[in-house]
């Protein structure tokens, strides 16, 4: 079983997870039961699932959990972009964080294809 805080990619989701709770802490409190709770969601279980799929015993089980966090992390963008579109006055760090996501998202297919390849 591998330690999954060694991961780079772990380390990055962990770090826009923290990003996500210092944009979604400027949401009105209007948000706080879906838009807020529903990002922190998200990045949550980006970086989960990829220490449970680090933590998998078969390649099959660790791909399936790392398939789920990218998934995640384009669930995340798709809400960066509402945030974006809906308060303006946060627009350009959900632009950043989005595009961070959208670059996770390119790390955990290269960990995918690497460990298909290698297992």
């Amino acid at each position: 079983m591998g330690d999954f805080t060694k991961l780079e990619i772990w380390i990055k989701a962990h770090e826009l997870t923290l990003k996500v709770y210092a944009l979604t802490s400027k949401l009105p409190k209007s948000e706080l039961f879906v838009l807020t709770s529903q990002l922190r969601r998200a990045a949550i279980s980006v970086e989960s699932l990829i220490a449970e799929g680090e933590s998998r015993y078969t390649m099959p089980d660790k791909l399936k959990f790392f398939i789920d966090s990218r998934a995640s992390a384009a669930e995340c963008e798709c809400q960066l972009l509402i945030v974006k579109d809906v308060y303006e006055n946060l627009s350009q760090e959900a632009v950043k964080l989005r595009a961070e996501y959208n670059a996770l998202g390119k790390q955990i297919n290269s960990l995918i294809s690497y460990r298909r390849k290698n297992g």
